[in-house]
């Protein structure tokens, strides 16, 4: 048997049981809640008096830009639960009945993972076609809920800018998302 070399002494590989597998597995599940911890931390930055014109309008459009992007680039990180979550956060912090922000996120959630293999080849051009008739689809799908629920047809202005501002902030967004997704949430 070889005696350890100079300099060696002292010094051990950490084993099965070391704590660098534990630091990895840290490290991994860091980088797979950086999808959703950005999309809970934009959330929560729209929610806060920043004096944004149409801030509370931006919600749901960036909610969907990182649910929708997310789920076609990391679907792993965008799992149904916790999107559902989100959703009835912001629920509860705006003013929409719980639960409706909840099912269009899910929609744009569906959407992404069925379209996946398809939607990760497509230029940015054609994914933020695709984008704008998801979030069209999935606003829509707000308006009639919140119409259902109060018993009226609420006014149409409001998801039709609402669809405006996520169709104007997809860009920023997929670019801030797509440098996340290559730099700190890259495994």
């Amino acid at each position: 048997m070889a005696e350890p070399g100079p300099g060696s002494a002292g010094r051990r590989r950490p084993g099965p049981g070391g704590s660098q597998p534990v630091a990895r597995m840290l490290d991994a599940a860091a980088r797979r809640s950086v999808p959703l911890a950005g999309a809970a931390l934009a959330l929560l930055l729209l929610n806060t008096p920043l004096g944004l014109p149409g801030q509370a309008e931006m919600q749901p459009g960036i909610l969907l830009g990182c649910v929708f992007f997310w789920s076609v680039f990391r679907p792993a990180s965008m799992q149904a639960v916790p999107v559902f979550g989100l959703g009835v956060l912001c629920d509860l912090l705006g003013s929409q009945p719980v639960g409706v922000t909840a099912l269009m996120l899910l929609l744009a959630l569906a959407c992404g993972r069925t379209w996946r293999g398809k939607l990760a080849r497509l230029g940015f051009v054609a994914m933020w076609l695709v984008f704008a008739a998801v979030a069209a689809a999935a606003l829509g799908l707000e308006w009639l809920l919140v119409s259902a629920i109060r018993l009226q047809p609420m006014p149409l202005l409001a998801p039709v800018f609402a669809w405006v501002l996520a169709l104007g902030l997809y860009p920023l967004l997929s670019a801030a998302c797509t440098w996340a997704h290559r730099t700190i949430a890259n495994p």
